[in-house]
C-alpha cells in the first residue's frame, strides 16, 4: 500500500503538524518501503479533541448500532485480508503464510466476536432495588506494539468501540502501514467521524503526549514492562484508568506422564512462531530430570527445521538485543544445542533459531524476556521443584502444562501464577481473557473481560 502522509483525525486524513517523518523498513532486505509522519503534541491534541467531541454521540448510540459498525469493520478486514497480510509481511518480515493465517486472520475473528458481544452484552441489570448500568469510560488512548500489529489494534479498538468509547491510536513506529490500513477500514465501515483517530509517531513524543493528555480517560498499552511502569505512574498521578499488557517469560511444563515428543515439538514451534516475537511465548521448557537428555535432543532437532522457515526480527536494534542475550547465555554457562549468536544471513535482521540446554533458573536467559527465537530448557526433580521454577520470575502472562491425564495437567496449572495456561496444546480462543499476573500487566483483553476494561459502573437506587 501507499503510505498516507497525514493523520486520520475526525474522519479525514489531515496534514501533520510537523514535517518530520519516520522511515518504514522491510526487515528482510533492509530497504525503506515508505514514510509516515512523526506525530507531535499538537497532532495528539487535535486527535484527542476530536475523540472528546465525538464521545457523547457515540456513547449514546444504541449497542445494536455499535455492533453493526463492528460487523461492518469485520467484513472490511476480511475483504482486505490479502492486502493486510502483504503489508504486515513487508513491514514486519513475517512469512506470508503466517501473515495470512495469523496477522490478517485472527483480527477478523476478534472484530467479529466484539460485534456479537456488543449486541448481547448486559449493559444494565437489576440488583435488588437498584439498576446497575455499565457505561463507557470515555476517551481511550491506545498504544500498540509492532509484533502483532493488527491484532493488537483490534484487541483494543474493537472492545472500546463496543463499549461506547472513542479512541486515539498511536501504533508502533515500525509497523504504521498496517495501522493506516485499519484506519481506512474504519472509515469504510461507517464509524462516525472522531470516534476513531490515528496518530503515527515515536513513543517518547506522541505516545507520551497521549498517555499524559488530561482529556484521555483510559490508557491501554501493550509493550515492555519498563514503559508500562512509566505509563502506570503517569496515569496514577492523574487518577486515570490503565490497561497494561506487558512482558512474559512463560513456562512450558512437561510433566513425567506427558507425551514428550508432542510436548517438545509443539513447544519449539510456539517459541519460533513470529520469530519469537510473542510476549506469551513458552520460552522456558521445564522437563523432568529423568527425561531431560531426550527432550534436549528432540528440541534441537525440531529447532533445526526452522532455519529457513522463520522471518527476521523487526529491526537492527532488536537483532542486536537478541544476539546479546544469546551471547550472555553462553557466557553464563548454558549449552548451545541449536543456533547461536551469528546471523544466518548476510542481509536482513535474521536470528538463528536457538536452543539452550543446562539452563539454571537464575540465568539471565531464564529470567528476562528476550523476544526472539530463543528457547531455554530447564530440568526439574519433582513437581514442587517444577512449580518453584515456573513461578520463579517477575512475570506471569501465559504458559502450558502437558500430562497424560487432563485432570493432572489442570491441577498443576491451577497452581501457576499466570493469567493463561494451555492444557495439552489447547487451541487459541478469541473470547478467553488474556492478560497477566505480577509484572505482566494490569487488566485483560479479549472477550467479555476485555470489554469490561472500557466500562465503568453506575447504580441507581429506587
Amino acid at each position: 500500500m501507499k503510505a498516507h502522509d497525514g493523520m486520520y483525525i475526525d474522519g479525514a486524513w489531515r496534514p501533520a503538524a510537523g514535517r518530520d517523518t519516520i522511515e518504514v523498513v522491510n526487515p528482510v532486505d533492509e530497504q525503506v518501503i515508505g514514510h509516515v509522519p512523526a506525530g507531535t503534541v499538537e497532532d495528539v491534541d487535535a486527535a484527542v479533541r476530536a475523540a472528546r467531541t465525538a464521545f457523547p454521540g457515540w456513547a449514546a448510540t444504541p449497542p445494536a448500532e455499535r455492533a453493526a459498525r463492528l460487523a461492518a469493520l469485520r467484513d472490511v478486514l476480511a475483504a482486505r485480508k490479502d492486502e493486510i497480510a502483504e503489508t504486515v509481511t513487508a513491514e514486519l518480515g513475517s512469512p506470508l503464510a503466517f501473515s495470512q493465517a495469523v496477522h490478517a486472520g485472527v483480527p477478523v475473528l476478534v472484530a467479529g466476536s466484539y460485534a456479537e458481544l456488543a449486541a448481547t452484552y448486559a449493559f444494565e441489570e437489576k440488583v435488588g432495588n437498584s439498576t446497575v448500568f455499565q457505561e463507557p469510560v470515555g476517551v481511550v488512548g491506545a498504544i500498540t506494539p509492532w509484533n502483532y500489529p493488527l491484532h493488537q489494534i483490534v484487541a483494543k479498538v474493537a472492545p472500546a468501540l463496543a463499549a461506547g468509547c472513542t479512541v486515539v491510536l498511536k501504533p508502533a513506529e515500525d509497523t504504521p502501514l498496517t495501522a493506516q490500513l485499519f484506519a481506512e477500514a474504519v472509515a469504510k465501515a461507517g464509524v462516525p467521524a472522531g470516534v476513531f483517530n490515528l496518530v503515527t509517531g515515536l513513543g517518547p513524543v506522541a505516545g507520551q503526549a497521549l498517555a499524559e493528555h488530561p482529556d484521555v480517560d483510559l490508557v491501554s498499552f501493550t509493550g515492555s514492562t519498563a514503559v508500562g511502569r512509566r505509563i502506570g505512574a503517569t496515569a496514577g498521578a492523574a487518577v486515570k484508568r490503565v490497561a497494561l499488557e506487558l512482558g512474559g517469560k512463560s513456562a512450558n511444563v512437561i510433566l513425567p506422564s506427558a507425551d514428550l515428543a508432542k510436548a517438545v515439538n509443539v513447544g519449539v514451534a510456539n517459541v519460533m512462531s513470529n520469530s519469537g516475537q510473542t510476549c506469551s511465548a513458552w520460552t522456558r521448557m521445564l522437563v523432568p530430570a529423568e527425561r531431560y537428555d531426550e527432550a534436549v535432543e528432540l528440541a534441537a532437532a525440531a529447532a533445526a527445521k526452522y532455519g529457513e522457515r522463520i522471518g527476521p526480527v523487526v529491526n537492527a536494534k532488536q537483532q542486536q538485543r537478541v544476539r546479546g542475550y544469546i551471547e550472555k547465555g553462553v557466557a553464563e554457562g548454558a549449552r548451545l544445542v541449536a543456533g547461536g549468536p551469528e546471523s544466518p544471513r548476510e542481509q536482513g535482521y535474521f536470528v538463528s533459531p536457538t536452543v539452550f540446554a543446562d539452563v539454571t533458573p537464575q540465568m539471565t536467559i531464564a529470567q528476562e524476556e528476550i523476544f526472539g527465537p530463543v528457547l531455554s530448557i530447564l530440568r526439574y526433580e519433582d513437581e514442587e521443584d517444577a512449580l518453584r521454577i515456573a513461578n520463579g520470575t517477575v512475570y506471569g502472562l501465559a504458559g502450558a502444562v502437558w500430562a497424560g491425564e487432563e485432570a493432572e495437567a489442570v491441577a498443576f496449572a491451577r497452581r501457576l501464577d499466570t493469567g493463561q495456561v494451555d492444557i495439552n496444546g489447547g487451541r487459541f480462543n478469541p473470547q478467553a481473557p488474556f492478560g497477566g499476573y505480577k509484572q505482566s500487566g494490569v487488566g485483560r483483553e479479549l472477550g467479555a473481560h476485555g470489554l469490561s476494561e472500557y466500562l465503568q459502573t453506575k447504580s441507581l437506587q429506587f
